[in-house]
């Protein structure tokens, strides 16, 4: 895929933003819905919150891109909402399907920025103003890193390691 961002910033986190889309699916591949759930007795989060939780940032940071869409768990996960005991989470084929949605509409968001609106004031926690574009970087960060705990957590459940290709 293309990319020619408005922004020349914008170059480096959208080639890592489409390998995060990408990653996605291969670190959920055959995961069951059982074991999607199991947090092995411990406080962890599991995969399908891990999953919701890395929907639910795309979709926010979409919004603050004018991109008004909600994903169907959105209660689950709005306000930075942690992992709840005792409530079962949407299946990954659920989250999938809304990962799929917001995606693109995303990196057209991405591709079309300005560096106006990158260098704009968001406050990301109470009293922690930074300028947008250092939000999308911590942004890519915080996928790469939930990735990640899939793919551990894949192997922690019995599963072959993540494929990359």
């Amino acid at each position: 895929m293309e990319t020619k961002p408005v922004s020349n910033r914008m170059y480096s986190l959208i080639v890592l933003y489409d390998m995060h889309t990408n990653f996605l699916a291969k670190a959920l591949d055959g995961i069951t819905e059982k074991d999607a759930q199991n947090r092995l007795n411990t406080k962890a989060n599991h995969i399908a919150w891990l999953t919701g939780s890395l929907v639910q940032q795309r979709f926010e940071i979409a919004k603050n891109l004018g991109v008004e869409h909600t994903q169907a768990a959105n209660e689950l996960f709005k306000d930075n909402k942690g992992i709840q005991d005792n409530v079962s989470y949407p299946s990954l084929a659920d989250f999938k399907k809304d990962w799929d949605i917001i995606s693109p509409q995303l990196r057209e968001a991405f591709v079309t920025v300005t560096d106006e609106r990158l260098d704009r004031k968001f406050e990301m926690m109470p009293g922690y103003i930074i300028p947008f574009f250092d939000l999308l970087t911590f942004m890519i960060y915080r996928e790469a890193n939930i990735i990640g705990q899939i793919a551990l957590w894949r192997r922690l459940l019995g599963y072959e390691g993540m494929k990359y290709m």
